[in-house]
Protein backbone atom coordinates (compact mmCIF):
# COMPACT_ATOMS: atom_id res chain seq x y z
CA UNK A 1 0.00 0.00 0.00
CA UNK A 2 2.85 2.39 0.82
CA UNK A 3 4.48 1.66 -2.54
CA UNK A 4 1.17 2.22 -4.33
CA UNK A 5 0.64 5.56 -2.56
CA UNK A 6 4.15 6.67 -3.50
CA UNK A 7 3.51 5.72 -7.12
CA UNK A 8 0.27 7.71 -7.26
CA UNK A 9 1.88 10.72 -5.58
CA UNK A 10 4.68 10.55 -8.12
CA UNK A 11 2.18 10.64 -10.98
CA UNK A 12 0.57 13.77 -9.55
CA UNK A 13 3.92 15.51 -9.25
CA UNK A 14 4.85 14.99 -12.89
CA UNK A 15 4.73 18.00 -15.22
CA UNK A 16 6.31 19.19 -18.46
CA UNK A 17 9.55 20.13 -16.67
CA UNK A 18 10.28 16.77 -15.10
CA UNK A 19 8.70 14.34 -17.57
CA UNK A 20 7.56 14.03 -21.17
CA UNK A 21 4.10 15.42 -20.41
CA UNK A 22 3.12 18.37 -22.68
CA UNK A 23 3.03 21.90 -21.20
CA UNK A 24 -0.72 22.05 -21.84
CA UNK A 25 -1.21 19.47 -19.07
CA UNK A 26 0.45 21.62 -16.41
CA UNK A 27 -2.58 23.80 -15.69
CA UNK A 28 -1.83 26.49 -13.13
CA UNK A 29 0.74 24.46 -11.24
CA UNK A 30 4.03 26.16 -10.55
CA UNK A 31 6.82 24.32 -12.35
CA UNK A 32 10.55 24.24 -11.80
CA UNK A 33 12.71 25.26 -14.74
CA UNK A 34 15.75 23.23 -15.79
CA UNK A 35 17.64 26.47 -16.34
CA UNK A 36 20.22 27.55 -13.82
CA UNK A 37 21.14 31.11 -12.85
CA UNK A 38 23.87 32.47 -15.12
CA UNK A 39 25.15 35.03 -12.64
CA UNK A 40 24.65 37.85 -15.14
CA UNK A 41 22.81 41.02 -14.29
CA UNK A 42 19.41 41.60 -15.96
CA UNK A 43 19.33 43.59 -19.19
CA UNK A 44 21.93 44.11 -21.91
CA UNK A 45 25.39 42.77 -21.14
CA UNK A 46 28.70 44.62 -21.46
CA UNK A 47 29.83 44.57 -25.08
CA UNK A 48 26.36 43.78 -26.38
CA UNK A 49 25.68 45.49 -29.71
CA UNK A 50 22.50 47.42 -29.03
CA UNK A 51 19.95 48.56 -31.57
CA UNK A 52 18.30 51.94 -31.75
CA UNK A 53 15.98 53.72 -34.15
CA UNK A 54 18.10 55.72 -36.58
CA UNK A 55 17.16 58.20 -39.28
CA UNK A 56 17.07 56.89 -42.82
CA UNK A 57 19.42 58.27 -45.45
CA UNK A 58 16.73 58.07 -48.15
CA UNK A 59 13.21 59.32 -47.39
CA UNK A 60 9.97 58.91 -49.34
CA UNK A 61 8.30 62.20 -48.43
CA UNK A 62 9.58 65.57 -47.20
CA UNK A 63 7.31 68.02 -45.35
CA UNK A 64 8.90 71.40 -44.69
CA UNK A 65 7.36 73.41 -41.89
CA UNK A 66 6.64 76.88 -43.29
CA UNK A 67 8.13 80.06 -41.88
CA UNK A 68 6.05 83.22 -41.45
CA UNK A 69 6.23 85.68 -44.33
CA UNK A 70 6.98 88.67 -42.06
CA UNK A 71 9.07 89.18 -38.94
CA UNK A 72 6.92 89.33 -35.84
CA UNK A 73 9.17 92.11 -34.38
CA UNK A 74 9.91 94.60 -37.17
CA UNK A 75 7.29 93.26 -39.60
CA UNK A 76 9.81 93.22 -42.46
CA UNK A 77 9.33 90.67 -45.28
CA UNK A 78 11.39 87.49 -44.72
CA UNK A 79 13.44 86.00 -47.60
CA UNK A 80 11.89 82.56 -47.16
CA UNK A 81 13.74 81.15 -50.20
CA UNK A 82 17.04 81.59 -48.38
CA UNK A 83 16.00 79.56 -45.31
CA UNK A 84 18.31 76.72 -44.23
CA UNK A 85 17.30 73.37 -42.76
CA UNK A 86 17.87 73.62 -39.03
CA UNK A 87 16.75 70.18 -37.78
CA UNK A 88 15.32 66.97 -39.21
CA UNK A 89 12.87 64.60 -37.59
CA UNK A 90 11.55 61.44 -39.24
CA UNK A 91 8.38 59.44 -38.70
CA UNK A 92 8.37 55.81 -39.84
CA UNK A 93 4.95 54.54 -40.84
CA UNK A 94 3.32 52.26 -43.37
CA UNK A 95 0.84 53.35 -46.04
CA UNK A 96 -2.73 52.16 -45.82
CA UNK A 97 -2.64 48.97 -47.95
CA UNK A 98 -5.03 48.47 -50.81
CA UNK A 99 -5.21 46.15 -53.74
CA UNK A 100 -4.30 47.27 -57.26
CA UNK A 101 -6.14 46.37 -60.45
CA UNK A 102 -4.14 45.73 -63.60
CA UNK A 103 -6.15 45.54 -66.81
CA UNK A 104 -4.73 43.59 -69.74
CA UNK A 105 -6.02 44.44 -73.21
CA UNK A 106 -5.49 42.57 -76.44
CA UNK A 107 -5.31 44.50 -79.67
CA UNK A 108 -6.37 43.62 -83.21
CA UNK A 109 -5.34 45.18 -86.48
CA UNK A 110 -6.13 44.34 -90.11
CA UNK A 111 -3.22 44.63 -92.54
CA UNK A 112 -3.70 46.30 -95.91
CA UNK A 113 -3.53 42.82 -97.43
CA UNK A 114 -6.48 41.74 -95.35
CA UNK A 115 -4.58 39.67 -92.73
CA UNK A 116 -6.00 40.05 -89.18
CA UNK A 117 -3.36 40.40 -86.45
CA UNK A 118 -4.35 39.91 -82.79
CA UNK A 119 -2.23 40.14 -79.62
CA UNK A 120 -2.60 37.59 -76.83
CA UNK A 121 -2.95 37.72 -73.08
CA UNK A 122 -0.06 36.61 -70.86
CA UNK A 123 -0.02 32.89 -70.16
CA UNK A 124 -1.14 33.26 -66.51
CA UNK A 125 -3.98 35.67 -67.30
CA UNK A 126 -6.72 33.14 -68.07
CA UNK A 127 -9.92 34.54 -66.56
CA UNK A 128 -12.18 37.50 -67.14
CA UNK A 129 -11.35 38.64 -63.60
CA UNK A 130 -8.87 36.83 -61.37
CA UNK A 131 -6.64 37.26 -58.31
CA UNK A 132 -2.91 37.76 -58.79
CA UNK A 133 -0.01 35.71 -57.38
CA UNK A 134 0.83 38.15 -54.60
CA UNK A 135 -2.69 37.92 -53.16
CA UNK A 136 -2.44 34.13 -53.26
CA UNK A 137 0.91 34.27 -51.47
CA UNK A 138 -0.39 36.57 -48.71
CA UNK A 139 -3.49 34.43 -48.18
CA UNK A 140 -1.53 31.17 -47.91
CA UNK A 141 0.93 32.90 -45.60
CA UNK A 142 -1.94 33.91 -43.30
CA UNK A 143 -3.39 30.38 -43.06
CA UNK A 144 -0.27 28.17 -43.28
CA UNK A 145 2.50 30.52 -42.16
CA UNK A 146 0.73 32.52 -39.45
CA UNK A 147 -1.68 29.64 -38.71
CA UNK A 148 -4.92 31.65 -38.91
CA UNK A 149 -8.21 29.83 -39.50
CA UNK A 150 -9.67 30.38 -42.96
CA UNK A 151 -12.55 32.53 -41.69
CA UNK A 152 -10.26 34.88 -39.78
CA UNK A 153 -7.85 35.06 -42.71
CA UNK A 154 -10.79 36.02 -44.94
CA UNK A 155 -11.67 38.85 -42.51
CA UNK A 156 -8.07 40.03 -42.43
CA UNK A 157 -7.88 40.16 -46.23
CA UNK A 158 -10.98 42.34 -46.21
CA UNK A 159 -9.62 44.64 -43.48
CA UNK A 160 -6.18 45.07 -45.02
CA UNK A 161 -6.81 45.01 -48.75
CA UNK A 162 -10.57 45.55 -49.14
CA UNK A 163 -10.87 42.14 -50.83
CA UNK A 164 -13.95 40.00 -50.22
CA UNK A 165 -12.38 36.54 -50.49
CA UNK A 166 -14.33 33.55 -49.22
CA UNK A 167 -12.80 30.88 -46.97
CA UNK A 168 -13.49 28.37 -49.73
CA UNK A 169 -11.28 30.34 -52.12
CA UNK A 170 -8.51 30.45 -49.50
CA UNK A 171 -8.77 26.69 -49.11
CA UNK A 172 -8.48 26.29 -52.87
CA UNK A 173 -5.29 28.36 -52.88
CA UNK A 174 -3.89 26.07 -50.18
CA UNK A 175 -4.44 23.07 -52.45
CA UNK A 176 -2.82 25.02 -55.29
CA UNK A 177 0.22 25.77 -53.09
CA UNK A 178 0.43 22.11 -52.12
CA UNK A 179 0.66 21.01 -55.75
CA UNK A 180 3.07 23.83 -56.58
CA UNK A 181 5.46 23.11 -53.69
CA UNK A 182 5.42 19.29 -53.73
CA UNK A 183 8.49 18.89 -56.01
CA UNK A 184 10.47 21.28 -53.83
CA UNK A 185 9.46 19.38 -50.67
CA UNK A 186 10.49 16.10 -52.28
CA UNK A 187 13.92 17.65 -52.78
CA UNK A 188 13.90 18.71 -49.11
CA UNK A 189 13.20 15.10 -48.09
CA UNK A 190 16.12 13.98 -50.24
CA UNK A 191 18.41 16.50 -48.57
CA UNK A 192 17.31 15.33 -45.12
CA UNK A 193 17.88 11.66 -45.97
CA UNK A 194 21.47 12.45 -47.01
CA UNK A 195 22.34 14.59 -43.96
CA UNK A 196 24.93 13.26 -41.49
CA UNK A 197 22.74 14.12 -38.47
CA UNK A 198 18.93 14.09 -38.48
CA UNK A 199 16.51 14.92 -35.66
CA UNK A 200 13.17 13.09 -35.55
CA UNK A 201 10.00 13.39 -33.49
CA UNK A 202 6.30 12.60 -33.73
CA UNK A 203 3.11 13.82 -32.12
CA UNK A 204 -0.61 13.20 -32.33
CA UNK A 205 -2.66 15.21 -34.83
CA UNK A 206 -6.46 15.30 -34.97
CA UNK A 207 -7.76 14.74 -38.51
CA UNK A 208 -11.47 14.21 -39.20
CA UNK A 209 -11.95 13.81 -35.41
CA UNK A 210 -9.57 10.83 -35.47
CA UNK A 211 -6.01 10.44 -34.27
CA UNK A 212 -3.30 10.66 -36.91
CA UNK A 213 0.43 11.07 -36.33
CA UNK A 214 2.54 14.01 -37.42
CA UNK A 215 6.14 12.97 -38.15
CA UNK A 216 9.03 15.33 -38.67
CA UNK A 217 12.65 14.86 -39.76
CA UNK A 218 14.80 17.97 -39.52
CA UNK A 219 18.33 19.28 -39.85
CA UNK A 220 19.69 22.76 -39.11
CA UNK A 221 18.88 23.74 -42.71
CA UNK A 222 15.88 21.62 -43.74
CA UNK A 223 12.51 20.63 -42.28
CA UNK A 224 10.26 17.84 -43.51
CA UNK A 225 6.76 16.98 -42.24
CA UNK A 226 4.48 14.05 -42.94
CA UNK A 227 1.17 12.72 -41.57
CA UNK A 228 0.32 9.03 -41.23
CA UNK A 229 -2.24 6.87 -39.37
CA UNK A 230 0.58 4.99 -37.62
CA UNK A 231 3.17 6.22 -35.16
CA UNK A 232 5.86 3.56 -35.54
CA UNK A 233 8.15 2.01 -38.12
CA UNK A 234 5.31 1.48 -40.60
CA UNK A 235 5.05 5.24 -41.03
CA UNK A 236 8.85 5.59 -41.35
CA UNK A 237 8.91 3.00 -44.12
CA UNK A 238 5.90 4.53 -45.86
CA UNK A 239 7.49 7.99 -45.99
CA UNK A 240 10.84 6.60 -47.16
CA UNK A 241 12.83 9.56 -45.85
CA UNK A 242 14.69 7.48 -43.25
CA UNK A 243 14.13 4.00 -44.64
CA UNK A 244 17.79 3.49 -45.61
CA UNK A 245 19.33 6.18 -43.44
CA UNK A 246 22.92 5.54 -42.30
CA UNK A 247 23.86 8.75 -40.43
CA UNK A 248 23.23 9.76 -36.80
CA UNK A 249 19.58 9.79 -35.74
CA UNK A 250 18.75 11.97 -32.72
CA UNK A 251 15.53 11.02 -30.93
CA UNK A 252 13.80 10.58 -27.57
CA UNK A 253 14.27 6.78 -27.26
CA UNK A 254 10.89 5.93 -28.83
CA UNK A 255 11.18 2.18 -29.50
CA UNK A 256 10.44 2.13 -33.28
CA UNK A 257 13.38 4.45 -33.98
CA UNK A 258 15.77 1.73 -32.84
CA UNK A 259 14.57 -0.40 -35.78
CA UNK A 260 16.29 2.01 -38.18
CA UNK A 261 19.72 0.54 -38.90
CA UNK A 262 21.87 3.62 -38.28
CA UNK A 263 23.86 5.34 -35.53
CA UNK A 264 21.64 6.63 -32.71
CA UNK A 265 21.89 9.53 -30.24
CA UNK A 266 19.45 10.23 -27.41
CA UNK A 267 17.97 13.58 -26.43
CA UNK A 268 19.49 14.60 -23.10
CA UNK A 269 16.76 17.17 -22.46
CA UNK A 270 14.32 14.28 -21.98
CA UNK A 271 16.75 12.59 -19.61
CA UNK A 272 17.23 15.80 -17.62
CA UNK A 273 13.47 16.08 -17.13
CA UNK A 274 13.25 12.51 -15.88
CA UNK A 275 16.22 13.05 -13.57
CA UNK A 276 14.58 16.22 -12.24
CA UNK A 277 11.46 14.23 -11.38
CA UNK A 278 13.49 11.58 -9.53
CA UNK A 279 15.45 14.23 -7.65
CA UNK A 280 12.17 15.80 -6.53
CA UNK A 281 10.29 12.60 -5.70
CA UNK A 282 12.92 10.22 -4.34
CA UNK A 283 15.11 12.48 -2.24
CA UNK A 284 18.20 10.65 -3.55
CA UNK A 285 21.33 12.57 -4.50
CA UNK A 286 22.48 10.71 -7.60
CA UNK A 287 19.84 12.20 -10.02
CA UNK A 288 21.05 15.76 -9.35
CA UNK A 289 24.68 14.65 -9.64
CA UNK A 290 23.92 12.96 -12.95
CA UNK A 291 22.28 16.16 -14.21
CA UNK A 292 25.31 18.19 -13.13
CA UNK A 293 27.64 15.75 -14.87
CA UNK A 294 25.68 15.82 -18.16
CA UNK A 295 25.40 19.61 -18.14
CA UNK A 296 29.12 19.96 -17.36
CA UNK A 297 29.91 17.72 -20.33
CA UNK A 298 27.57 19.79 -22.49
CA UNK A 299 29.34 23.00 -21.48
CA UNK A 300 32.69 21.42 -22.23
CA UNK A 301 31.53 20.46 -25.72
CA UNK A 302 30.18 23.97 -26.32
CA UNK A 303 33.54 25.49 -25.33
CA UNK A 304 35.30 23.14 -27.74
CA UNK A 305 33.00 24.21 -30.58
CA UNK A 306 33.53 27.92 -29.91
CA UNK A 307 37.30 27.36 -29.90
CA UNK A 308 37.13 25.58 -33.25
CA UNK A 309 38.21 22.23 -31.79
CA UNK A 310 36.98 19.27 -33.83
CA UNK A 311 36.93 16.80 -30.93
CA UNK A 312 37.03 16.87 -27.14
CA UNK A 313 40.31 15.37 -25.81
CA UNK A 314 39.89 11.66 -25.15
CA UNK A 315 41.13 12.04 -21.56
CA UNK A 316 38.28 14.43 -20.79
CA UNK A 317 35.70 12.16 -22.43
CA UNK A 318 37.03 9.22 -20.41
CA UNK A 319 36.61 11.21 -17.16
CA UNK A 320 32.97 11.93 -18.08
CA UNK A 321 32.36 8.25 -18.83
CA UNK A 322 33.85 7.15 -15.52
CA UNK A 323 31.75 9.69 -13.64
CA UNK A 324 28.66 8.57 -15.56
CA UNK A 325 29.19 4.91 -14.69
CA UNK A 326 29.97 5.68 -11.04
CA UNK A 327 26.68 7.55 -10.71
CA UNK A 328 24.82 4.63 -12.30
CA UNK A 329 26.37 2.28 -9.77
CA UNK A 330 25.34 4.63 -6.96
CA UNK A 331 21.78 4.81 -8.26
CA UNK A 332 21.43 1.06 -8.78
CA UNK A 333 22.64 0.40 -5.23
CA UNK A 334 19.76 2.53 -3.95
CA UNK A 335 17.20 1.20 -6.45
CA UNK A 336 17.69 -2.58 -6.81
CA UNK A 337 15.59 -4.67 -9.13
CA UNK A 338 12.31 -5.80 -7.62
CA UNK A 339 11.78 -9.54 -7.44
CA UNK A 340 8.56 -11.07 -8.67
CA UNK A 341 6.28 -12.11 -5.85
CA UNK A 342 5.49 -15.77 -5.73
CA UNK A 343 2.07 -16.61 -7.10
CA UNK A 344 1.69 -13.40 -9.15
CA UNK A 345 1.51 -13.47 -12.91
CA UNK A 346 3.73 -11.41 -15.19
CA UNK A 347 6.91 -9.55 -14.44
CA UNK A 348 7.53 -7.53 -11.32
CA UNK A 349 6.77 -3.84 -11.79
CA UNK A 350 10.00 -1.86 -11.48
CA UNK A 351 10.38 1.64 -10.08
CA UNK A 352 10.83 4.71 -12.30
CA UNK A 353 14.35 5.07 -10.96
CA UNK A 354 15.30 1.48 -11.83
CA UNK A 355 13.86 1.78 -15.35
CA UNK A 356 15.73 5.02 -16.02
CA UNK A 357 18.98 3.61 -14.64
CA UNK A 358 18.67 0.56 -16.83
CA UNK A 359 18.02 2.72 -19.88
CA UNK A 360 21.02 4.91 -19.08
CA UNK A 361 23.16 1.79 -18.67
CA UNK A 362 21.93 0.04 -21.83
CA UNK A 363 22.24 3.16 -24.00
CA UNK A 364 25.42 4.70 -22.62
CA UNK A 365 26.87 5.10 -26.13
CA UNK A 366 23.78 6.92 -27.37
CA UNK A 367 23.42 9.15 -24.30
CA UNK A 368 27.06 10.32 -24.49
CA UNK A 369 27.24 10.46 -28.28
CA UNK A 370 27.35 14.27 -28.10
CA UNK A 371 30.61 14.11 -26.11
CA UNK A 372 32.36 11.75 -28.53
CA UNK A 373 31.13 13.49 -31.70
CA UNK A 374 30.84 17.29 -31.68
CA UNK A 375 28.59 17.20 -34.76
CA UNK A 376 25.90 15.61 -32.58
CA UNK A 377 23.93 18.08 -30.43
CA UNK A 378 23.10 17.63 -26.76
CA UNK A 379 19.32 17.64 -27.27
CA UNK A 380 16.64 16.92 -29.84
CA UNK A 381 15.49 20.54 -29.67
CA UNK A 382 15.40 21.00 -33.46
CA UNK A 383 12.72 18.34 -33.89
CA UNK A 384 10.75 19.47 -30.83
CA UNK A 385 10.62 23.04 -32.14
CA UNK A 386 9.46 21.75 -35.52
CA UNK A 387 6.60 19.88 -33.84
CA UNK A 388 5.55 23.00 -31.94
CA UNK A 389 4.06 24.99 -34.85
CA UNK A 390 1.67 22.28 -36.07
CA UNK A 391 0.47 21.91 -32.48
CA UNK A 392 -0.14 25.66 -32.35
CA UNK A 393 -2.09 25.40 -35.61
CA UNK A 394 -4.26 22.69 -34.09
CA UNK A 395 -4.92 24.73 -30.94
CA UNK A 396 -5.93 27.80 -32.95
CA UNK A 397 -8.00 26.14 -35.65
CA UNK A 398 -9.03 22.81 -34.13
CA UNK A 399 -8.62 19.54 -35.97
CA UNK A 400 -8.05 19.22 -39.70
CA UNK A 401 -11.35 18.42 -41.42
CA UNK A 402 -9.75 16.30 -44.15
CA UNK A 403 -6.62 14.21 -44.49
CA UNK A 404 -5.83 16.12 -47.70
CA UNK A 405 -5.86 19.37 -45.71
CA UNK A 406 -3.41 17.95 -43.16
CA UNK A 407 -1.13 16.71 -45.95
CA UNK A 408 -1.23 20.13 -47.63
CA UNK A 409 -0.27 21.75 -44.34
CA UNK A 410 2.70 19.38 -44.01
CA UNK A 411 3.88 20.17 -47.53
CA UNK A 412 3.58 23.94 -47.20
CA UNK A 413 5.11 24.07 -43.70
CA UNK A 414 8.05 21.95 -44.89
CA UNK A 415 8.75 24.54 -47.57
CA UNK A 416 8.19 27.57 -45.32
CA UNK A 417 10.27 26.33 -42.38
CA UNK A 418 13.12 25.37 -44.69
CA UNK A 419 12.99 28.83 -46.29
CA UNK A 420 13.12 30.41 -42.83
CA UNK A 421 16.23 28.37 -41.98
CA UNK A 422 17.89 29.75 -45.13
CA UNK A 423 17.19 33.32 -44.07
CA UNK A 424 14.23 33.81 -46.43
CA UNK A 425 10.96 35.21 -45.09
CA UNK A 426 7.95 32.93 -45.43
CA UNK A 427 5.93 35.51 -47.35
CA UNK A 428 8.79 36.16 -49.76
CA UNK A 429 9.23 32.41 -50.33
CA UNK A 430 5.54 32.09 -51.23
CA UNK A 431 5.61 35.16 -53.47
CA UNK A 432 8.50 33.70 -55.44
CA UNK A 433 6.68 30.36 -55.70
CA UNK A 434 3.43 31.87 -57.00
CA UNK A 435 5.13 34.38 -59.32
CA UNK A 436 7.74 32.13 -60.93
CA UNK A 437 8.71 28.78 -59.36
CA UNK A 438 9.34 27.42 -55.85
CA UNK A 439 12.81 27.87 -54.40
CA UNK A 440 15.26 24.99 -54.18
CA UNK A 441 17.21 24.68 -50.93
CA UNK A 442 20.47 22.86 -51.46
CA UNK A 443 23.24 22.73 -48.86
CA UNK A 444 23.44 24.82 -45.73
CA UNK A 445 21.69 28.13 -45.26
Amino acid sequence: MVARIQELESRLSKNSRNSSKPPSSDGLKKTQSLRRKSGKRPGGQVGHAGKTLRQAAVVDHVVEQELPEHCDVCHAALPVAQAQVQERRQVLDIPVPRHEVTEYRTLSLVCQCGKLHESRFPEKVTEHVQYGPNIRAVAVHFTQGQLLPYARASELMADLYQLDISPGTLHGWTREADALLSPSVQAIAQQVSQSPVVHVDESGLRVQAKLQWLHTSVTPTHTWYGVHPKRGIEAVNAFGVLKDYVGVLVHDCWAPYWLIQCVHALCNAHLLRELTFLAQSSGQAWPQRMMDMLLAAHRGCERARTQGITAVPSRQVLRWIRRYRALLDEGQALNPQRVKEQGKRGRAKQSDAFNLLRRLRDHEQEVLRFARDLSVPFTNNLAERAIRMPKVKQKISGCFRTLAGAQSFCTIRSYLDTARKHGIGMLEALRVAFNSAPMEFVGSG
